[in-house]
């Protein structure tokens, strides 16, 4: 590529890439078309600089505004230091803002317990009430302060800026971070926020309308594409716990609404009466009837829907959160649409005693993607692991795009992709014995690593009884996974592995786990990856009525709503390995099922894969002529 198009791709490094130089020109080419493109983009292709480039000067060019979405704090970095170099080396004249969650950017104190959904409830009072300080020394009847006007200047003349720095300089002036970052947002363009920002049906709108943006004027590139279907999913979902009806009974006592308390025990009955007489940890099919119809005749259901919302809203001007708020949002969902949705009533263990469970689960994601990518002018979806594109580009709904699949743009000697076919996870194999083999092979593997390996496997409970004989065998320092573990904690514990990169240590996770996927351990840091087995999903109800659906709808239930899905959890930890073109390291893939023409076919077309029973010969071989 020529200096004077990467000039105006506003390509922003002295070199480009292996397959950099395509995407660069695609992303040009989509927005300027008003096309869609979902692109797989291995680790290491740059995918951040080579959209947002082009995208800039789109929208730059067209009046458009770019939304870079992701789910991932680092993301955001990484995204605002990229038009940081942009600005920099060409000059160009633009502002660019980093927008995460709403409750995370308050500086209220005590929020941190709420649920994002309490939280929206409980900041709308305190600013309907004139009870936030940092509101009202932002906002005076809707228009900015002298103050904020202050502070808005100054944040806007060191744009691009991240969150972190907006929420710092509001800190210290008193003021509400979300506000300013939405008057930023109003002049920027390029907005780097979180999926829900555009895909939540109760959020996008609204949030659109406070920075006077229009649908038809955006570019959206989607980061970790491959996360979005899952949390669409759970966007569009609700569900109600007995738990939760009897703290919404004390919470009506509590505030003499005791009319409310006879309803919320109706509601109760209701549930009791559907499950009929459930084991505990079993689940079955309801339907939307047989919930609302009850409730209707004795109360009129739309009646205690709207009453239980105002009671919520009162409730919250004395407290954070209401659960009779809560209520409400369940029985609005509820009585939403039934194609694309399963209704399940389970009875759960629970802490402390046994407790009913009523969801309504998002099966479609196309439900809340498709609208969203037909008003908008174009679209980028990637990811490392987007394949098969076919069915990302399906279950999201997005009829017209362009699919690209890009190769891995690391040297393939550099990296040993091995399958172990001596074992399985397979739930009717498991055993003592089973664990015993993946122990002595798991452990041989680490010793013979010379540095840091990262072991996943499908549970925790899997994890702990493999780990009950590694333990024994192991010859390294043992970092393990805790999924009660909060941000700060997981940070220490990788902190403390990374630190072991020399001498070698073993970090044991689960492949959904916070170090499944959202750690990056370039360098030395870490030498090799096993993934123990394949994180398929619990066959509950759920799942199988998502294959069923996306057997009636596509003909590949079982491929769309169970194997693949598990199957890209594995790529995703394989990816924690090689971040980089000089990096060295061995994945390991330690199942027999890997080498079944059903699952091996899964693996990217570009891998080059052995498939050893002589496992030692070939990881030495590898460390001592490549590392």
């Amino acid at each position: 590529m020529s200096p004077d198009k990467e000039k105006e791709l506003l390509f922003p490094f002295t070199s480009i890439r292996k397959e950099q130089d395509k995407l660069l020109l695609l992303t040009d080419a989509s927005i300027k078309h008003k096309r869609n493109l979902l692109c797989h983009a291995p680790t290491g292709l740059g995918k951040t600089v080579a959209v947002l480039g082009p995208a800039l000067r789109q929208s730059l060019n067209n009046g458009y505004t770019t939304f870079f979405l992701t789910s991932r704090h680092t993301q955001h970095r990484i995204a605002v230091e990229t038009l940081k170099l942009i600005k920099r080396k060409y000059d160009v004249s633009f502002n660019a803002v980093s927008i995460i969650g709403k409750k995370w950017m308050c500086i209220q104190p005590g929020i941190e317990a709420l649920y994002s959904s309490e939280f929206a409830d409980y900041c709308r009072k305190l600013r309907e009430e004139k009870k936030c300080e940092f509101y009202n020394n932002t906002k005076n009847k809707s228009k900015f302060t002298e103050l904020s006007k202050k502070v808005f200047g100054l944040i806007s003349s060191i744009s691009p800026v991240a969150t972190e720095k907006i929420i710092k300089i509001c800190r210290q002036e008193k003021l509400c971070p979300y506000e300013i970052s939405i008057a930023l947002a109003a002049n920027s363009k390029v907005i780097i926020t979180d999926y829900y920002y555009l895909f939540n049906p109760s959020i996008g709108e609204n949030f659109l309308a406070k920075i006077g943006k229009d649908f038809e004027d955006l570019v959206i590139i989607v980061d970790e594409a491959h996360n979005l279907p899952f949390r669409l999913k759970d966007l569009a979902s609700e569900h109600l716990s007995t738990i939760t009806l009897r703290r919404a009974v004390k919470e009506a006592k509590k505030f003499a609404y005791i009319e409310v308390v006879e309803i919320l025990n109706k509601i109760q009955d209701i549930m009791l009466s559907i499950s009929g007489e459930m084991q505990i940890e079993s689940e079955k099919l309801v339907t939307k009837k047989e919930f609302m119809h009850p409730l209707d005749v004795s109360y009129d259901y739309e009646q205690v829907k709207q009453d239980f919302k105002f009671i919520g809203d009162t409730v919250r001007e004395t407290q954070k959160q209401s659960y009779i708020g809560a209520v409400s949002k369940f029985l609005e969902r509820w009585a939403q649409r039934d194609n694309g949705f399963a209704r399940i009533i389970s009875f759960k263990k629970g802490f402390r005693k046994p407790y009913y469970l009523l969801s309504y689960r998002c099966l479609d994601p196309s439900v809340v993607c498709s609208p969203i990518v037909k008003s908008i002018s174009s679209s980028i979806f990637m990811s490392g692991t987007l394949v098969p594109i076919k069915m990302y580009k399906e279950v999201l709904g997005i009829e017209e795009s362009q699919e690209v699949v890009f190769n891995d743009p690391y040297p393939k000697k550099n990296r040993l992709n091995l399958i172990i076919p001596k074992t399985t996870t397979k739930y009717k194999r498991r055993g003592e014995s089973e664990y015993k083999k993946i122990a002595e092979i798991t452990s041989d593997i680490v010793n013979i690593v010379p540095g840091n390996s990262a072991v996943f496997f499908p549970s925790y409970y899997l994890r702990d009884k493999v780990n009950e004989f590694f333990a024994v065998q192991c010859k390294k320092t043992t970092f393990t996974e805790d999924s009660k573990m909060n941000k700060s904690q997981r940070l220490e514990m990788l902190e403390k592995f990374k630190s072991y990169s020399s001498k070698g240590a073993v970090l044991l996770g689960v492949s959904s786990g916070s170090f499944g996927e959202g750690i990056d351990l370039p360098g030395d840091l870490l030498k090799a990856v096993i993934i123990v087995g394949l994180p398929l999903r619990k066959p509950d109800l759920e799942t199988k009525s998502l294959i069923k659906y996306y057997d009636e709808k596509f003909n590949k239930g079982w491929d769309y709503g169970y194997l693949i899905p598990a199957f890209n959890k594995t790529l995703q930890n394989a990816g924690r390995c090689i971040r980089s073109e000089t990096d060295k390291g061995a994945i390991i893939f330690l199942d027999e099922r890997f080498v079944w023409r059903n699952y091996y076919r899964l693996f990217p077309k570009d891998w080059d894969i052995k498939v050893k029973s002589d496992y030692k010969k070939e990881l030495e071989e590898f460390f001592r002529k490549y590392v």
